[in-house]
C-alpha cells in the first residue's frame, strides 16, 4: 500500500509573460504538487498593458479559475526597460492566444498580504520570475507577513555575466532594491540563476519531442512560443534557455537539479555593475544573505517534465 499523499504545497506566482513565464504558468498549473493561489503580474518583460492580459490568456486557455492580480508597472526606482528583442512587443513572440478572464481589480502587493495574513507560519511558498517588485512590496510594506512564508524561489541573478548588462541578469537589474528587499526578509531563497537556466537549452528536436506528446492547445502554443523565440548569441545560436519554468521545476522535480549553499549580496548603485548579483560559492564573502543555489540540471528530464505535464492541459 502507497502511503498518503504528499500536501500540495500552496503557491503565490509573480511574474510578468514573457514567453518563458507562459510556460512556466502553464507547468504549474499542470502541476498536482502545487496549489496555485494567485498569478500576480509586474511590468517587467513588455509593460503590464501586454502582461497583465498575457497572463490572463495563459491562465485562460489552461481552463484554470486562478485569479490573475495586476501590479507593479514600475520597479521602486526608474522604469521597467523590457525585453522586446526576446519577446516580442507583444510579449509571446507574436503567438497569440485567446483572451483570458478579466484580471481582479485589485492591487498585487494588496492580494499578496492579505492571503499571508489569513495563513499561518509557513504556510505559502513565493515564487518569483520577473522582477521582484510586487513581492517586495508586499514584505516591505508589512514585515511581520514573512513568517507565513518557508520559501521564496526566484528565477534572478548570474554568478558570471548578466544577459541584461555585461554584469546582470534581466530580472535582478530591472529592480535590485526590490531583490534586496526579500533577500533581507530571512526567508529561505533559492535563487535560479542564468547558469542553471542555460542548461535548459530549447532546441528544434526537442520542440518536436514536446509536439509529439499531444495535441491540446497550451501544449501546441507552448511550443509555438518556444519556436517563435530567437536563439541565443549568449549561448552559441544553438537554442534559447528557458529561464523561468527551471523555478517552477526546482518544487516539482527538485531530484532534477543539484544544488549547495552560497552567499549573495546585490549591487544596487548606479553605473555598469548595477542589478550584479554577486553569488559566493567558494566562502569568500563573509556578509550577505545565504541561499540556496542549483547549480546542474538534469536537461532532458526536465524537458520530459514539462512536455509530459503541459500535455495533461486543455
Amino acid at each position: 500500500m502507497s502511503g498518503p499523499a504528499a500536501p500540495r504545497r500552496a503557491v503565490i506566482l509573480d511574474c510578468d509573460p514573457g514567453t518563458d513565464d507562459a510556460l512556466a504558468l502553464w507547468l504549474a498549473l499542470a502541476s498536482p504538487e502545487l496549489d496555485l493561489r494567485i498569478v500576480t503580474v509586474a511590468g517587467g518583460n513588455a509593460g503590464l498593458a501586454r502582461t497583465l492580459p498575457n497572463a490572463a490568456a495563459v491562465v485562460g486557455l489552461a481552463g484554470s479559475v486562478v485569479p490573475v492580480v495586476p501590479g507593479a508597472d514600475r520597479p521602486l526606482r526608474g522604469a521597467f526597460a523590457g525585453e522586446r528583442a526576446v519577446h516580442g512587443e507583444d510579449g509571446l513572440a507574436g503567438i497569440v492566444l485567446p483572451p483570458g478572464p478579466p484580471p481582479v481589480q485589485a492591487v498585487a502587493a494588496d492580494a499578496i498580504r492579505e492571503l499571508l495574513r489569513a495563513a499561518p507560519a509557513g504556510a505559502y511558498t513565493l515564487v518569483g520570475i520577473g522582477p521582484a517588485t510586487n513581492l517586495a512590496l508586499a514584505l516591505a510594506t508589512e514585515p511581520a507577513l514573512a513568517d507565513r512564508v518557508a520559501e521564496i524561489v526566484l528565477m534572478a541573478g548570474a554568478w558570471g555575466e548578466g544577459n541584461l548588462t555585461p554584469a546582470a541578469e534581466f530580472n535582478a537589474a530591472s529592480d535590485p532594491e526590490a531583490l534586496d528587499i526579500l533577500l533581507a526578509s530571512g526567508v529561505p531563497t533559492t535563487l535560479v540563476t542564468l547558469e542553471l537556466t542555460a542548461q535548459a537549452l530549447v532546441t528544434p528536436a526537442r520542440i518536436a519531442a514536446m509536439r509529439r506528446l499531444g495535441t491540446g492547445a497550451c501544449l501546441r502554443a507552448a511550443c509555438d512560443i518556444m519556436s517563435a523565440v530567437p536563439p541565443s548569441r549568449r549561448l552559441g545560436g544553438e537554442g534559447h534557455p528557458l529561464h523561468d519554468p527551471c523555478a517552477v521545476a526546482w518544487l516539482v522535480a527538485p531530484e532534477l537539479f543539484g544544488a549547495r549553499s552560497a552567499g549573495l549580496r546585490i549591487e544596487c548603485g548606479e553605473g555598469p555593475g548595477r542589478g550584479r548579483t554577486y553569488i559566493d560559492r567558494w566562502g569568500k564573502m563573509p556578509t550577505g544573505a545565504r541561499i540556496t543555489l542549483p547549480e546542474t540540471l538534469r536537461a532532458d528530464g526536465f524537458f520530459q517534465l514539462l512536455g509530459g505535464r503541459l500535455a495533461r492541459l486543455p
